[in-house]
């Protein structure tokens, strides 16, 4: 099983889809990677034992002061979301193309382990196969989580979304392969296209997917519509998710959960809050919807 109610980082580092202005007073806020293991800790005391990050150059602190304190976050269920796409492009601005590359596939490793990335992937990282760098970006970001409890890995959706448009069914494929091969997890999928993606999984031969979108009452970052995305859900056979459910603060809290939980099969929500107050009532009143006392979870361990 997916944990069922699920912290995410948005606000942590300084993202809001509705305000500019939020979004750099967020930022400034969390600039202190202990102001965001605060809230971690608090979303703990709420009850919440699942979060999930993209794969923003911070979270490796993040996962560090996790790895440190084992006994404090021993129930800790992190869902990475990658590739994290401006740190890439950022990279690749700044270093080059070879320089990208060398600094998130190739640092870190051994003399062994890069050899035998040369092996299974330089080639193909110089032929542009999409498929071994595919792997190879996985395999480099993943080393951010080592150690830690992570029951699904999700394509992120800038990523997911571009490659739905070129229709690259092979890569879909082997991403799952991939992540249910060397990690043992759940592969999972972020998309701002929820419809058009189902439908893409299904027939690609990929069996009742993860998929996690925006849902919520106002219709917010839901193409190409709500009453789309509620016929999806009603006649398809996938494992949704929710997210921006309160699209960026437009809907209150008890309005956006009592429209999320009383949709069809919704596993999990994933919401962003960063006070006690807020997080502590989104949980509640989810729990309460959902009749369940704590969110419920699986977890696989990362040597």
């Amino acid at each position: 099983m997916i944990d069922r109610i699920i912290l995410g980082d948005n606000q942590f580092f300084g993202i809001n889809h509705m305000s500019e202005e939020k979004g750099r007073s967020l930022a400034i806020r969390f600039k202190d990677i202990k102001a965001i293991i605060r809230v971690v800790d608090i979303a703990y005391e709420c009850g919440v034992r699942a979060f999930m990050f993209n794969t923003h150059d911070r979270v490796e602190k993040i996962c560090d002061h996790f790895r440190a304190h084992p006994g404090q976050y021993a129930d800790l269920h992190l869902y990475p979301s990658m590739p994290y796409a401006h740190k890439y492009a950022n990279a690749v601005h700044e270093k080059g193309l070879i320089g990208a590359l060398n600094a998130f596939v190739l640092s870190g490793r051994s003399v062994r382990q890069v050899a035998n990335t040369v092996i299974r992937g330089g080639m193909s990282v110089i032929n542009k196969d999409m498929i071994d760098v595919m792997k190879l970006l996985v395999d480099a970001e993943m080393r951010i989580f080592r150690g830690l409890n992570v029951p699904a890995i999700f394509l992120q959706n800038i990523v997911t979304d571009l490659l739905l448009g070129f229709g690259a069914r092979e890569v879909f494929v082997e991403f799952v392969n991939h992540i249910r091969k060397i990690y043992g997890a759940e592969p999972a999928f972020n998309t701002m296209n929820m419809p058009a993606l189902v439908d893409f999984l299904l027939a690609s031969g990929i069996e009742n997917p993860i998929v996690c979108s925006s849902i919520n009452k106002t219709g917010f970052l839901m193409t190409p519509s709500r009453d789309e995305y509620e016929r999806t859900l009603a006649r398809k056979p996938f494992r949704p998710m929710a997210m921006s459910i309160l699209a960026s603060g437009a809907i209150s809290p008890s309005e956006a959960v009592e429209y999320v939980c009383r949709l069809p099969k919704i596993e999990s929500i994933v919401f962003g809050a960063s006070s006690k107050a807020h997080i502590a009532q989104t949980v509640e009143m989810i729990q309460s919807h959902w009749n369940i006392k704590t969110p419920m979870a699986y977890s696989t361990s990362l040597s």
